[in-house]
């Protein structure tokens, strides 16, 4: 499975933006995706996550309410719809995949197989 991340940018607090992850590969539908974010100086930290069985998402607190994840199977895409954008959201937001019959904890990066390059969101005051 190959990621593609996309729909990054700089827009001010307040703001929306939309990003993107775009999956290549025959078994994309069987995978569980996320995503993550790094700001500088920092570890990764899971975002969002939704399963490929039923849709079930799961959100870092500070992002509930304001984040909305959502995949699209038949254009092997998947989407983070993010309102109400904070200075503290700047970061390069990075999707994964995780297999589908994994089950517990979706926010360990370190159980991911595949990971986009990443899109920068920059967040001014």
């Amino acid at each position: 499975v190959q990621l593609q991340a996309s729909g990054g940018g700089l827009v001010q607090a307040g703001a929306s933006l939309r990003l993107f992850c775009a999956a290549s590969g025959r078994t994309f539908r069987v995978y569980n995706m996320a995503w993550f974010r790094q700001a500088p100086g920092k570890e990764r930290e899971f975002v969002a996550a939704i399963t490929w069985s039923r849709g079930t998402t799961y959100y870092l607190d500070s992002v509930k309410g304001r984040f909305l994840i959502s995949r699209d199977k038949a254009k092997n895409t998947v989407y983070l719809q993010m309102n109400s954008l904070k200075p503290e959201d700047t970061a390069v937001y990075y999707c994964a995949a995780l297999r589908a019959d994994y089950s517990g904890s979706y926010s360990n990066p370190l159980l991911y197989e595949y990971w986009g390059q990443g899109t920068l969101v920059t967040v001014s005051s």
